[in-house]
């Protein structure tokens, strides 16, 4: 049982996402939280294993509170929602540590998914947001030569690249065991040695590292 707070400063939009969350067996909303700072205690006190998001909220905006959420002990996944898909937003939450960006206007069965994938330590992103972090950052990036993210690369065994490839592909864990010929737990301990080597929080910026290594196309 996946277990999930919702954080969100309207009361309707909370009830809206309980009801399409406890549509299915393994998920199941713990707490509720209508501020930033009453999300943060809600964490510390329901200890879930994802939580959605909002960005605009008083006393606290979504932003600061995953930050100090992914600052804590065994944080859990943080999946940003709003309304505003606006550059800003995107990279302010990403820098905050959060594991996934989605529109409020994603479908049900996306947000499902992205649940479960962010509670088994893997992410996801709206496609158009997806493409907005790909084209500004290597579009901020243009100064630096392809030799140079590539050397970025070279503490990387060629397995890890392999893997590195994937994830810019924007392939789930599953996918890339699948792929690759190896078990998912394997998949996971090899992004977990991309983070550290990578020195990055999340699974776009992998991805920019393989954009920018001319890897991924």
């Amino acid at each position: 049982m996946i277990s999930v707070l919702l954080a969100d400063d309207e009361a309707l939009v909370r009830a809206g996402l309980r009801m399409i969350l406890e549509t299915t067996a393994d998920l199941t909303v713990v707490g509720e939280a209508g501020d930033g700072r009453e999300a943060v205690a809600a964490v510390s006190r329901h200890r879930p294993d994802v939580v959605l998001m909002d960005i605009r909220m008083p006393r606290l905006d979504g932003i600061a509170a995953t930050a100090e959420i992914r600052e804590g002990t065994q944080p859990p996944s943080v999946i940003v929602l709003t309304t505003f898909n606006t550059d800003d937003d995107v990279f302010r939450a990403l820098e905050a540590g959060a594991n996934g960006f989605l529109l409020k206007d994603t479908p049900p069965a996306d947000l499902l998914r992205a649940v479960r994938l962010a509670a088994s330590g893997d992410a996801m992103l709206s496609p158009s947001v997806t493409r907005q972090v790909i084209h500004r950052l290597t579009a901020e990036d243009r100064s630096r030569t392809r030799a140079e993210a590539l050397g970025r690369l070279g503490p990387l065994t060629d397995r890890e690249r392999e893997v590195l490839v994937q994830i810019g592909l924007g392939h789930a864990n599953a996918v890339i065991a699948r792929a690759l010929h190896m078990s998912e737990a394997t998949v996971k301990s090899h992004i977990t040695r991309l983070f550290e080597k990578l020195a990055a929080t999340n699974r776009v910026q992998l991805a920019i590292a393989a954009f920018r290594a001319g890897l991924v196309e």
